[in-house]
């Protein structure tokens, strides 16, 4: 019985692992998907236009 008891801990976190990367799968795309795109979208537009109002405007020309 003592192999029952070294296997049992691999299997459990094995079944949570399988789990874990059907619900990371199951999560993409679909009307999550529009939703994180504009959240990524916005974030980038601000980074940008953070980026163009601190850079310099003629630095040397």
């Amino acid at each position: 019985m003592d192999y029952v008891s070294a296997l049992v801990p691999p299997v459990v976190m094995a079944v949570f692992f399988i789990g874990l990367i059907v619900t990371i799968v199951k999560s993409q795309g679909g009307a999550n998907k529009a939703k994180e795109d504009g959240v990524v979208d916005a974030a980038l537009a601000r980074v940008e236009a953070a980026r163009q109002a601190s850079a310099p405007k003629d630095a040397g020309a």
